[in-house]
């Protein structure tokens, strides 16, 4: 698999925008979700926050420049993230990066959660060594494509120092795993389980999200985490 992750060193929060219902009942939302690029324009333009444009400006000493997780969808390549980049440029005068882009379909929207786990997102293009970044997209669940792009940077030489989205889970900004999580992860499943999923994914649990952390240590046993996951894989 062509991924790889890093442990998080005190990642900040990801910046969220609006809330979810509000993103997803708009009435440009389909249409954006589909690749239509105008109106995710105008889906972003009218459902961006102002108090999250000011907290991103901290990030102005070092002009990050913006990347967008360009995701696959059933309909069409989704065009908010990129919409909502162009948009976070516009405002904070930040470059935006067009070269870099998701290479396979993950099928994550409306997936359960051993889909999200199982069906990692994998990224291409040009990663400028040196640069410093900050990761765009339109939603964070489990926060696993954020976590993915941020690797692809780092792998690359890329410096990413932060996260927004349109919209997502608000327990899912929190990207680093707590302390809590990883120790009831390895209480509940041992060390079978961490293994596996080590060899499975070539990360350990101290790359996981912590959302992703809490999903699997909420689901019952180790043989129902890896059975789902081989399946999600496989179908």
């Amino acid at each position: 698999m062509a991924i790889e992750r890093y442990s998080w060193d005190g990642f900040p929060p990801v910046w969220i925008h609006s809330e979810e219902l509000v993103v997803k009942t708009h009435p440009e939302y389909g249409a954006a979700k589909a690749g239509d690029s105008d109106a995710a324009f105008r889906l972003v333009s009218s459902l961006i926050t102002g108090d999250i444009v000011d907290a991103l400006g901290a990030l102005d000493h070092c002009k990050p420049t913006l990347v967008s997780a360009h995701a696959i969808e059933k309909d069409g390549v989704n065009a908010i993230p990129e919409a909502l980049a162009e948009h976070l440029g516009n405002r904070l005068g930040w470059p935006l990066d067009s070269e870099i882009v998701q290479t396979n379909v993950v099928g994550h929207t409306g997936a359960d959660g051993f889909t999200r786990l199982a069906r990692q997102a994998e990224f291409g293009g040009e990663v400028k060594a040196g640069m410093v970044y900050c990761l765009v997209d339109d939603f964070v669940g489990q926060g696993g494509t954020l976590a993915n792009l941020r690797g692809f940077l780092i792998r690359g030489g890329g410096i990413v120092v932060g996260a927004t989205v349109l919209t997502g889970k608000p327990y899912s900004a929190i990207l680093t795993p707590t302390e809590q999580i990883l120790q009831q992860l390895r209480e509940k499943h041992g060390i079978k389980l961490e293994n596996w999923w080590r060899e499975r994914f070539d990360f350990g649990y101290e790359c996981l999200t912590n959302s992703e952390g809490n999903y699997l240590f909420r689901s019952p046993t180790f043989d129902r985490i890896r059975d789902r996951i081989v399946a999600a894989i496989e179908s």
